[in-house]
């Protein structure tokens, strides 16, 4: 989606604006809904899903065949691809959802003042939330159910790649709503409109009170680009496994493994391999033999290279450009460094400030780089596949943000309101 010039026509623009107002009054009315009600709305969302899995892998065929021959590279059409145990498993992050607390309402904090006003803090729903993303039919799940969870309506942009099936899925979401007594405007899609309804969603300031952008780095940089609505940027995943000299060789493989091959396609996946000088002669030969029988490419440096011989690893020369590449794929990058400080600076350097992972058995080396490292998510003798709104039992998450304000790292339920202030007082008035 780099191109941020895309014609907007009249028609155009005035679709997407009836959309969010559409979305805007349908916010309004899930705001005064109890969590009983919410709930109960995930849970038919959930029913549905599973009932409709034979429609929706249908139109998930449609657009697998459209990535195939369009040459989608192997990781996104396993990002894209559907099957009834995904289904399943996205029905039941509805249901996790469900099962949370209801942020909405809330008191962060309250006091009373010296003069008698009683002063609140509380969760309150942003509104309107735009979601801009590209070939995860999932993620149109989980922004359904997150939204509707904390209050707000969603205006989706799934992207032509997933556009059969996120069109089959927010008609059965949007349907089953309806039969739970909400609005279905509570879910709607511009992929209808193409890029140019994109840009127009972009510019719903004023309508659409916040927008998440989740995909690769060129869609992030144009939304944060041509955006007039807030965005919270979600960043590109060029994230590193550090293996310190101290740490356990077996752990270190399948941290390394895992982190890798999990699923490539993912923005948790690691993209570089940072190994410690002393280490290396023992952690790399076998590394390689392990990431080779998962058919993993490595791109390494003059003093990774010298340890690939005999392992089977199908291996190339690095180039600087790899050191910054999110691959999405069996690609892996690999440095041998000198000790922990050459390892951070080369993380500072290059990454994204998504997720970092070092391996090791000492406490100071561990404490050191949870300190000088400032990604959003640091992982200690752990795979970096765990940055991730499930995983950390958020329930589902609506994007990995690597910003600073206003929420970082995986974003769940709370990271989906904002506050308002509530003042009760008994007459009080300002001298």
């Amino acid at each position: 989606m780099s191109d941020n010039t895309t014609p907007i026509t009249a028609d155009i623009a005035a679709n997407v604006e009836a959309i969010a107002t559409r979305a805007k009054k349908a916010a309004q009315v899930l705001a005064t809904a109890t969590r009983a009600t919410k709930d109960a709305a995930l849970h038919a969302l959930a029913d549905a899903l599973i009932a409709n899995a034979t429609p929706i892998i249908a139109a998930n065929q449609h657009d697998l065949e459209r990535g195939r021959t369009n040459n989608m590279s192997p990781g996104l059409l396993d990002r894209l691809a559907l099957t009834e145990d995904r289904i399943t498993q996205i029905a039941n992050s509805l249901r996790d959802v469900a099962a949370l607390p209801d942020p909405v309402g809330e008191i962060i904090r309250g006091s009373r003042l010296p003069n008698g006003l009683r002063l609140t803090q509380q969760r309150t729903p942003m509104g309107v939330v735009g979601m801009i993303y590209e070939a995860r039919p999932n993620v149109t799940v989980d922004a359904v159910g997150l939204t509707l969870k904390s209050g707000n309506a969603v205006i989706l942009r799934g992207g032509s790649a997933a556009a059969s099936s996120n069109e089959k899925i927010v008609e059965i979401l949007a349907a089953t709503l309806e039969t739970q007594g909400l609005p279905a405007d509570l879910i709607q899609s511009v992929d209808a409109y193409g890029r140019p309804g994109a840009v127009a969603l972009m510019h719903a300031r004023g309508l659409v009170d916040v927008l998440v952008p989740r995909g690769g780095a060129d869609l992030i940089n144009t939304v944060v680009r041509e955006a007039t609505v807030p965005v919270i940027e979600t960043g590109t995943g060029n994230c590193h496994v550090y293996i310190d000299n101290t740490a356990d060789l077996e752990m270190a493989i399948n941290i390394t493994v895992n982190s890798k091959t999990h699923r490539v396609g993912v923005c948790n996946a690691a993209e570089t391999l940072l190994v410690h000088r002393d280490i290396a002669t023992t952690f790399l030969p076998a590394a390689y033999t392990a990431l080779a029988a998962q058919n993993v490419t490595v791109h390494t440096d003059d003093a990774s290279a010298a340890f690939t011989e005999g392992t089977g690893v199908s291996a190339v020369a690095a180039t600087e450009e790899d050191w910054a590449t999110e691959y999405l794929s069996a690609d892996l990058a690999v440095r041998v460094v000198d000790d922990l400080d050459q390892a951070i600076d080369h993380i500072r350097t290059w990454t994204s400030g998504h997720t970092e992972a070092i391996v090791t058995s000492d406490y100071a080396h561990a404490e050191r780089f949870i300190a000088e490292l400032d990604s959003a998510a640091i992982m200690v003798n752990a795979s970096t596949r765990f940055t991730d709104g499930g995983q950390f039992g958020l329930g589902a998450e609506i994007g990995i943000s690597t910003q600073k304000l206003h929420a970082r790292g995986p974003m769940g339920l709370p990271e989906l309101t904002t506050t308002k202030w509530v003042v009760r007082g008994e007459g009080q008035i300002r001298p």
